[in-house]
């Protein structure tokens, strides 16, 4: 058995078309995060725990923002090629955990989908959860969100 940890923050966009995108979900009447894909912070955590856990590097070596390939691209198609990559090496995955830290929007709602989605694509149980940062920091400002996965792999057999 494998286990992996993924951490990831992105600021908060002044743009008002950009959409949020939290655990491959779009949350309405909230602004988006900057970043060179979708900035879908719960998915790109998720995505470097896998590639951690199976010893693959990290989004970044895989997906690097310096390749316009993946200017503005879909979190659910990085996850679904990190999903490949785990599988390629041998391994598939039994549980993962997600937390996203977001003073606004509130998340409770959207947690059910988001878990049944990022499910969907992972092939097992994705567990999401919310905090907030207390007020605290640059997260407690809502100059940002993160977000941290931990995974659980096998080998299979």
């Amino acid at each position: 058995m494998r286990i992996g940890h993924g951490l990831d923050v992105h600021r908060v966009s002044d743009d008002p078309s950009r959409t949020l995108w939290l655990g491959l979900v779009a949350i309405p009447d909230a602004p988006g995060l900057v970043g060179h894909s979708d900035a879908d912070v719960a998915t790109h955590a998720l995505c470097d725990a896998l590639l951690g856990a199976a010893n693959l590097g990290d989004l970044g070596r895989h997906f690097p923002d310096s390749d316009p390939a993946f200017a503005g691209a879909s979190s659910r198609l990085l996850l679904v090629d990190t999903v490949a990559m785990v599988h390629d090496a041998g391994l598939r995955v039994e549980s993962a955990d997600v937390t996203i830290v977001a003073e606004r929007p509130k998340l409770a709602s959207f947690m059910p989908s988001m878990s049944d989605e990022l499910s969907a694509v992972v092939g097992a149980l994705v567990t999401v959860k919310a905090t907030t940062a207390e007020g605290l920091g640059a997260l407690g400002r809502v100059e940002g969100i993160a977000a941290s996965a931990i995974v659980l792999l096998n080998e299979v057999t």
